[in-house]
């Protein structure tokens, strides 16, 4: 089964009053990349969870979001520090009536919260329990599921597409394979003419003759060729069908390919048979521009 380096998923979570929302990317990457952004309370839990992306999406460039909100009530990060507040205005009014002053309430209650150490000021809390964390751990895996849903989609698109090009380079074999028929009984009347022309000549070489018939016979024939290329391209399609099916490994297979069309279109020196071959070299390029995008 295929599966495509691009994906998208994600997941939100609830409980304990956190919601937790998480989203995992995956783009087309020679190797894994794994890119986390994540709230500094979970920051030790990081390598874990590269692990698990790394076990589940094996290959590619991925990016990991987290965001974390807290839907009950949390208290604010600075307080009135009432005890001493309320001293400061006890303080305050016994100095105003010992000056015979009168203040009113809102002025000295302005003033003392003025005073020093009138607010307290609490840290946020950057820790996490474990609750928390298996919240979080929950959003993440759903989200690396459907992000592993959406390559399988993906790969089988493609799948589908590298069935089709291989196809076509099968049907221009098989043009090639009719077309040779043809070819070689005209290579063979020329090698008969060229013959004849040394059979007249008064410095017949037959040692020479010998040599010349050699290299037209291991030039013009591409038997070998044809055969080696039929069977990569069923190989292509048996390697496809397996579970263990990946982009590096069609990515081989199609190099080899390539090796035995381009040998084809050298050695067969026919302008109809070239003609088969760059259609074949279109579809290949397609199949290892896609072998790129895969697993």
């Amino acid at each position: 089964m295929l599966k495509s380096m691009t994906g998208f998923g994600n997941a939100t979570v609830e409980a304990g009053g956190l919601s937790v929302t998480a989203e995992v990317k995956t783009l087309n990457s020679k190797f894994l990349d794994i890119y986390c952004r994540m709230p500094r309370q979970f920051s030790d839990k990081e390598i874990e969870l590269r692990a698990l992306l790394t076990q589940q999406l094996e290959r590619g460039k991925v990016e990991l979001s987290l965001n974390l909100t807290r839907v009950n009530a949390v208290r604010p990060g600075v307080t009135i520090n009432r005890p001493l507040v309320l001293a400061y205005v006890s303080d305050l009014k016994e100095t105003a009536n010992t000056m015979l002053m009168s203040i009113p309430d809102s002025d000295v209650l302005q003033l003392a919260l003025q005073q020093p150490n009138a607010y307290l000021t609490e840290s946020n809390d950057t820790t996490a329990d474990s609750s928390d964390w298996e919240t979080v751990l929950a959003a993440v895996k759903e989200a690396i599921q459907r992000c592993d849903g959406f390559r399988k989609q993906d790969g089988a698109v493609l799948e589908s597409k590298f069935q089709e090009y291989i196809q076509i380079i099968t049907d221009r074999l098989a043009d090639i394979e009719e077309h040779d028929v043809r070819r070689i009984p005209a290579v063979r009347d020329r090698m008969r003419n060229s013959v004849r022309e040394l059979l007249d000549s008064e410095s017949f070489d037959q040692n020479r003759f010998e040599q010349e018939l050699v290299y037209y016979v291991e030039k013009f024939d591409i038997s070998e060729e044809k055969v080696r290329l039929n069977n990569h391209l069923n190989y292509f399609l048996e390697v496809l069908a397996t579970e263990e099916a990946n982009g590096k490994k069609l990515n081989f297979i199609s190099q080899e390919i390539g090796r035995e069309i381009n040998t084809i279109g050298s050695k067969a020196n026919d302008s109809s048979i070239q003609r088969f071959v760059v259609q074949m070299k279109d579809e290949l390029e397609k199949i290892k521009e896609q072998t790129m995008n895969v697993i």
